[in-house]
C-alpha cells in the first residue's frame, strides 16, 4: 500500500496577497509565457487535468494551510478543489472568502474554514513542511519523493510508476 503525504513547499512566499502577474514574475528570466502555457495546457490534457490561461500567480500560503486542516477532517479532495481553483479557474488563493468557497465545495463547515484561516491554526504545521522541504533539497512543485529519490515537476504514469517501484512498491497486477 502506498501512503500519499503532502508536504508543502513555499513556491513564491514573497508574492503579494492580491497577486503578481505572470509576465512580472518571469520578467527577467526571458520566458515565453504562450509558449510554457502551451507546454502546461499539453501535460495536463494528456493526463485528464483541468487547466486554463492562468494570467497571475498567488501566494499559495494560506491554501496550504487550509489543507493541511482539510487533510486532518480526513477529506484530501481539497488538494484537487484548491488545483482546480488555481490552475483551471484562476482564483486568488490567498484570498481567504475564495478559500472558504473552496472548503465548502468540498463538504467542510465554512465557520470552521474560515476560523482556521483567520486563527492561522496550521501555521506551524505548514512551517515544519516548509522546513522538511528545505533539508530534502525540494526546489519545485511538484516533487514526488519515494524512498530516497525523487522527481521534480509535471511526470508521465511510467516515470512515477519506477520511482515507487524502485522504493520498494509491490507492483499491482491490474484485476
Amino acid at each position: 500500500m502506498i501512503e500519499i503525504t503532502w508536504v508543502f513547499f513555499p513556491l513564491h512566499p514573497e508574492t503579494p496577497p492580491e497577486g503578481r502577474s505572470l509576465e512580472a514574475l518571469f520578467a527577467d528570466q526571458g520566458v515565453d509565457l504562450e509558449a510554457m502555457h502551451n507546454r502546461m495546457a499539453e501535460l495536463m490534457r494528456a493526463e485528464g487535468l483541468p487547466y486554463g490561461q492562468r494570467t497571475h500567480t498567488y501566494n499559495s500560503r494560506l491554501a496550504q494551510e487550509l489543507g493541511k486542516w482539510a487533510d486532518t477532517q480526513g477529506t484530501k479532495t481539497i488538494h484537487d478543489a484548491l488545483y482546480r481553483a488555481y490552475f483551471a479557474d484562476g482564483r486568488n488563493i490567498s484570498n481567504p472568502d475564495e478559500l472558504v468557497r473552496v472548503a465548502e465545495s468540498v463538504g467542510l463547515p465554512a465557520d470552521e474554514a474560515r476560523a482556521v484561516l483567520r486563527e492561522r491554526r496550521y501555521r506551524q504545521a505548514v512551517d515544519a513542511d516548509w522546513t522538511t522541504s528545505a533539508h530534502r533539497g525540494i526546489t519545485g512543485v511538484p516533487t514526488f519523493v519515494a524512498g530516497a529519490r525523487g522527481v521534480v515537476g509535471a511526470q508521465p504514469y511510467d516515470v512515477l510508476d519506477q520511482l515507487i517501484t524502485s522504493a520498494g512498491a509491490a507492483r499491482r497486477i491490474p484485476s
